[in-house]
């Protein structure tokens, strides 16, 4: 099978054909680290988890590089810290570090290499000289800025005219520039801001800047896939093009370039004044890490995603039902009498819909397939085939990896084992009613119970 994505750079979905099948290389733009991420920022943290799983499954683990850096020098950073009364690096630190909790938590791998903005003030010097050797930049005051008439391809990635560009960039037309549209890769820094000497004076770089370096750097000039929110189409993106091309005019820099929708929150815009504007760490303290995973690869990456609580309800139920699928397992090892463990492949459905410019809503309508024949087999090696796959398509969506027993009880629940036996108590002594209470009061509590022969089981549900 082969894999084509969408490349919003041609505007059409493409095959996919690396440059190199054993070195495959994708940059994702990161997270500027002045504040906890919120659900919308987890989108892409997610759906680009995915295209890398998909990527080391066709490719091989060790020939995919997937590099997503960390912004840690910005203006947003200098303003926050200002109004924390906080140290920029402590600042910075602890976001980091709340990013990296907020991205395992909803079952992201850590990319293989995430370069950090301040560790490559070299780099996009460097980068900023060859574009003011080939004319491509100038220094005004200050500032370095590119040029952008001098790129006549200027804007193809957005596919936006001259007029669109300058509006949406929403720049300033300062009077040292030559051209309105002309962005800052430089910009001079007081005694209080961060700052590295330079050849046009002591300052930090513009946004733009940095990932073009830290893409040259770790992936070279030519690399694979380039994504991102599509928020980043213009100007973030379509800047990089320019930079990195008119650097080095002989390469290619992203040859495929993948966007994912916006997302929406409630049927709006997510603005703390809606009271809908959700950060990752506060829906942690609702929901499973996991269950917001799933919430996110319902919907295709490049649509617009409604978020609610609602759908996130029901991704836990659907999760439910795979994880009562994969508990059947047990029983079926302990029935059955040939090999114990078996390297079950990705059902075809399942990564058929994947390839096809990541089809995850169609990939997890393959997971309720493989469920569904959990449920109808009639033996424990059907049993155990059918979970086989069933793990190993969640594997691909990073679904599925937990424990059922963990999923369901947790690290278990003394308050809900002592309910428990005292409704067994009950049903021995023939106080019915007593036991009845008790059903009632775990069912309130999300917590369902199975009599079976082995005894009473439970699973929280809610």
């Amino acid at each position: 099978m082969t894999l084509h994505l969408h490349n919003t750079y041609t505007r059409q979905k493409e095959e996919f054909a690396p440059i190199d099948p054993a070195n495959v290389r994708m940059y994702v733009c990161g997270p500027t680290v002045y504040d906890d991420i919120h659900i919308g920022n987890a989108r892409p943290l997610v759906i680009f988890d995915v295209l890398a799983r998909l990527l080391r499954q066709k490719y091989g683990i060790g020939n995919v590089t997937y590099v997503r850096n960390i912004t840690d020098v910005d203006d947003k950073i200098i303003e926050r810290a200002a109004e924390n009364g906080e140290d920029i690096d402590a600042l910075t630190t602890r976001t980091t570090e709340n990013f990296h909790a907020a991205a395992a938590a909803v079952g992201c791998t850590a990319p293989d290499i995430e370069p950090r903005a301040t560790d490559h003030i070299a780099q996009m010097i460097a980068l900023m000289q060859n574009l003011v050797d080939k004319e491509h930049a100038y220094e005004a005051e200050g500032h370095v800025l590119f040029h952008v008439p001098s790129m006549p391809e200027y804007g193809k990635l957005s596919g936006r005219n001259r007029d669109e560009m300058i509006a949406g960039a929403r720049v300033e037309v300062a009077p040292y520039k030559r051209d309105p549209s002309d962005f800052v890769l430089w910009k001079p820094s007081s005694d209080e801001q961060p700052g590295w000497d330079s050849p046009w004076g002591r300052g930090r770089p513009g946004w733009h800047l940095e990932c073009s370096a830290m893409s040259e750097e770790h992936l070279g000039r030519s690399f694979d896939i380039h994504g991102g929110g599509v928020d980043l189409v213009f100007p973030h993106h379509e800047n990089e093009i320019a930079q990195s091309l008119c650097a080095h005019p002989d390469e290619s820099f992203a040859r495929y370039w993948v966007h994912n929708g916006y997302l929406m929150s409630e049927g709006e815009k997510m603005s703390k004044s809606l009271g809908n504007f959700y950060t990752v760490t506060g829906l942690l303290e609702e929901f499973p890490g996991e269950v917001l995973r799933l919430a996110l690869l319902k919907s295709h990456y490049r649509q617009p995603l409604d978020f609610s609580k609602d759908g996130v309800r029901e991704a836990r139920q659907e999760l439910n039902r795979f994880y009562r699928a994969l508990g059947l397992r047990a029983a079926a090892l302990e029935g059955e009498v040939g090999p114990k463990d078996t390297s079950y492949v990705v059902p075809a459905d399942v990564v058929s819909a994947l390839q096809d410019d990541l089809n995850t809503p169609l990939a997890l309508a393959g997971l309720h397939v493989a469920a569904d024949a959990v449920f109808a087999a009639e033996t424990p090696a059907d049993v155990l085939r059918a979970t086989g796959a069933l793990k190993a398509a969640g594997r691909l969506l990073g679904l599925l990896q937990t424990d059922p027993e963990v999923w369901f009880q947790g690290d278990g629940d003394a308050a809900i084992d002592a309910l428990i036996a005292e409704r067994i108590a009950a049903r021995a002594a023939k106080d019915f009613a007593r036991a009845d209470e008790i059903r009632d009061e775990l069912t309130a509590q999300g917590v369902v119970l199975e009599d079976g022969a082995g005894g009473t089981t439970w699973r929280r549900e809610g």
